[in-house]
């Protein structure tokens, strides 16, 4: 078994910023994210966001890239909340696009802290704009 110890701070919004993520399906959501992760034998230390974007920290092994991570969470969870029976009419999608950032193993508490409050930093404007990805 290899040792590694990788963190990364991933972002990505819905497509076109549309209000996709509602309370309703936010569990569910994450809920899936966690468990893809965990067949991918991928850890999520923190997983939160706003109706229009998420925010996830995460540990990928080397044998994994970052973007086949990102691509598989993101094509199955679209895919899972399109295929659930309280499906809404709107599809459900996510931008093209993500941001990465790495993190070292003393940032890892400070990162989690930021994404486990998103919906606190939103509502009172005290955001890290760097780590507000936005879609061009």
């Amino acid at each position: 078994m290899a040792f590694w110890r990788t963190y990364y701070h991933l972002i990505w919004a819905t497509s076109a910023r549309q209000p996709l993520i509602t309370p309703e399906k936010e569990s569910e959501l994450y809920g899936y994210i966690i468990g893809k992760s965990d067949a991918l034998n991928c850890i999520i230390h923190a997983i939160n966001g706003t109706e229009d974007h998420i925010h996830i920290v995460t540990s990928i092994p080397p044998k994994i890239s970052i973007a086949d991570f990102v691509k598989q969470i993101k094509g199955s969870s679209a895919y899972h909340m399109n295929h659930l029976p309280s499906a809404a009419e709107l599809a459900f999608a996510w931008q093209s696009g993500y941001g990465v950032f790495t993190l070292g193993s003393k940032q890892l508490e400070t990162a989690k802290k930021y994404v486990e409050n998103q919906k606190v930093h939103h509502a009172e404007g005290k955001i890290i704009k760097l780590l507000e990805i936005e879609e061009h």
